[in-house]
């Protein structure tokens, strides 16, 4: 059985060291610390799910969001944010979403973020 695809957008190599090493267990990972070649990364690896980093220099998550939205070709790939920002009892709070999009907390537990991951990738 084929390996699900994951595209790891995040400013912070340590984070994509980190969940490129929790996760490339269970899924193939493709991973940038550029947020400007996640449209690029996205077209030419058609990823079944993009964790994207919420707050990075230069370019954003709603910008890379946005970006992948309005080209047909990504436009349907899910997207779930990843932000340190807000903590898994605020993302609680928030009921998963930011900006209207699935977020979780990146002090989340491994297990939750596979969970979630699993769900929004067989959407």
């Amino acid at each position: 059985m084929r390996k699900r695809k994951l595209l790891l957008v995040d400013d912070d190599d340590t984070v994509l060291v980190y969940l490129t090493a929790k996760l490339s267990r269970h899924f193939h990972v493709v991973a940038t610390l550029d947020p400007y070649r996640a449209l690029a990364l996205a077209r030419s690896q058609h990823p079944d799910l993009i964790l994207c980093d919420f707050d990075m220099p230069g370019m954003n998550g709603p910008e890379v969001a946005a970006a992948l939205e309005a080209d047909a070709e990504t436009a349907r790939i899910p997207l779930l944010y990843l932000t340190s920002l807000v903590s898994e009892e605020g993302m609680r709070q928030l009921d998963g979403q930011v900006r209207g999009r699935p977020a979780m907390s990146k002090s989340t537990e491994v297990a939750g973020l596979l969970a979630r991951i699993t769900e929004l990738a067989a959407a």
